[in-house]
């Protein structure tokens, strides 16, 4: 895809799991080997190939953007996943998060509400490996009735609240992460859905963003 050595991507990739990820907390060994696997210059545009591995949200057209490698990494150690979930990732974007899920969980279901990163997404899921992601053309925020209930929920994008829809479509003890707030500040949220209602746990500050609903 890029004019870069192989050799040197991999190198960018590894110094990115160590510097980036492990050093600034990342402790999920299965989440480090997976982002040390997913080649992240698969999932951006050409031009951008040089700089897949700088500590930094990246733009992937349509006025959407890859997520900083660090903010993938916790939003995946905080889904807990030990490879046995039924996966949700909401907002597909570049595909990116679905391929480091895709390494981590038995199946993953990506919704996407705009059909050109959808369709670029597909290709490099399959370019990658990653052809077990199903991509879908979907309003996020309704989830997917039709393959729920998840054990785990993935969302990109912020909202003030947790979306009904996603909530009802988890398991019991099924665990949800997501941006919450406004342009005010946002901060990634753990949502698990116990018998007494939805158990939330604020983590750490991100910017998303905002989740379109309907």
């Amino acid at each position: 895809m890029s004019g870069i050595p192989v050799g040197e991507l991999e190198r960018r990739r590894a110094r990115m799991v160590e510097h980036q990820l492990r050093r600034r907390g990342i402790s999920d060994e299965g989440v480090l080997a997976a982002m040390g696997r997913v080649p992240r210059e698969e999932f951006v545009p050409p031009e951008l190939a040089d700089v897949a591995y700088e500590d930094a949200a990246l733009p992937i057209g349509e006025s959407q953007t890859i997520s900083q490698p660090f903010i993938v990494a916790a939003m995946c150690e905080l889904l807990e996943l030990d490879g046995t979930e039924h996966v949700l990732d909401v907002g597909t974007g570049s595909g990116y998060a679905a391929a480091v899920l895709d390494e981590l969980a038995r199946s993953v279901l990506s919704l996407e509400r705009i059909p050109v990163l959808a369709e670029r997404a597909r290709l490099a899921l399959d370019r990658t490996g990653h052809d077990g992601v199903e991509v879908r053309i979907a309003d996020g925020s309704l989830g997917a009735p039709d393959r729920a209930p998840f054990d785990a929920i993935s969302v990109a994008a912020a909202t003030d609240h947790v979306p009904p829809a996603l909530y009802e479509q988890l398991t019991e003890g099924g665990r949800m992460v997501l941006p919450r707030g406004g342009r005010g500040g946002q901060r990634l949220v753990r949502v698990v859905r116990t018998p007494e209602g939805p158990e939330e746990t604020a983590s750490l500050a991100c910017r998303f963003v905002p989740l379109v609903e309907g």
